[in-house]
């Protein structure tokens, strides 16, 4: 929960190589803060590639730059040039590099918890919690209010669903037009992630349903497959406006987190053959 504190980027909580780079992150607990220094001569797909073994870099960053001129070229060819005194948002899937003689020192905001850190290469198949998200109804929303009003929207609820994530540790893997799959760590984070972006999404005026199920998934490159992935995507078609649900497996490593679970009953899930038990968070 928010509270008065304080660090110094003098005494970082981590110093992080990062190739011929440096990022100095101090960790505020749900709030996570980066100072990065790249010499001349950086680039991502030389000096980070190697660590984290992906095509490029998966990590959405938001930030201020302090000094230099970075190049930053995204998967599609988009581009953008990245100054002193700029204030950026890069999306996944981009490439990077330093432009010129002198050093790109930025303040991030956002992406540097988990920045240019090892993937276990053995690591095919990891236990995590899966969460989807969706807006309600936003077909008749988008229809009623019009493209561009509902494209500033959707931007709102992007933009919370990345803070929200930031602080409970989660991973953003993909949007999904009016939604998003993520993956956590642990399931009290995510179902603490999916209340609170419930809450906030009901104050931009829009109703929000998640729903979330814990189980092996199998990592593939940037995105996440498997069984556990298909059922979360089922019970959060199950969930009603402002829900959030969870699978039976999820409700019981609840157990003990403080977190209240109602049964809602068994359901009938697409492409599951036997009926299933779902729990409502509230």
């Amino acid at each position: 929960m928010p509270r008065l504190q304080k660090r110094n980027l003098s005494n970082p909580s981590e110093v992080r190589p990062v190739g011929r780079g440096q990022l100095e992150f101090v960790d505020l607990g749900d709030i996570g803060i980066g100072r990065s220094t790249y010499p001349p001569g950086w680039r991502w797909s030389e000096d980070v590639k190697p660590i984290v073994g992906t095509d490029d870099c998966e990590v959405h960053h938001v930030g201020v730059v302090i000094s230099g001129h970075l190049h930053t070229e995204m998967a599609d060819g988009s581009s953008m040039e990245v100054l002193a005194g700029d204030v950026f948002e890069i999306p996944p899937h981009h490439d990077a590099w330093v432009v010129g003689d002198e050093p790109w020192v930025t303040i991030d905001l956002s992406g540097r918890r988990n920045f240019a850190k090892p993937r276990d290469s053995a690591a095919d198949r990891v236990l995590a919690t899966v969460m989807f998200t969706d807006i309600v109804g936003s077909t008749q929303l988008a229809a009623h209010i019009g493209d561009h009003q509902w494209r500033e929207q959707l931007a709102e609820y992007h933009a919370l669903v990345r803070r929200s994530l930031e602080r409970h540790r989660g991973r953003e893997i993909q949007t999904t037009g009016d939604g998003v799959l993520a993956t956590f760590d642990g399931p009290a984070r995510g179902v603490q992630c999916a209340l609170e972006l419930a809450v906030a999404t009901r104050e931009l005026g829009l109703e929000q349903r998640a729903g979330l199920h814990t189980g092996e998934v199998e990592l593939h490159g940037d995105d996440v497959r498997g069984v556990a992935v298909h059922l979360a995507a089922r019970v959060a078609a199950a969930a009603g406006a402002g829900e959030v649900l969870v699978s039976s497996t999820t409700n019981e490593l609840l157990l003990g987190s403080g977190l209240h679970t109602v049964s809602s009953g068994s359901h009938q899930l697409k492409g599951i053959e036997q009926p299933v038990e779902l729990f409502a968070v509230g």
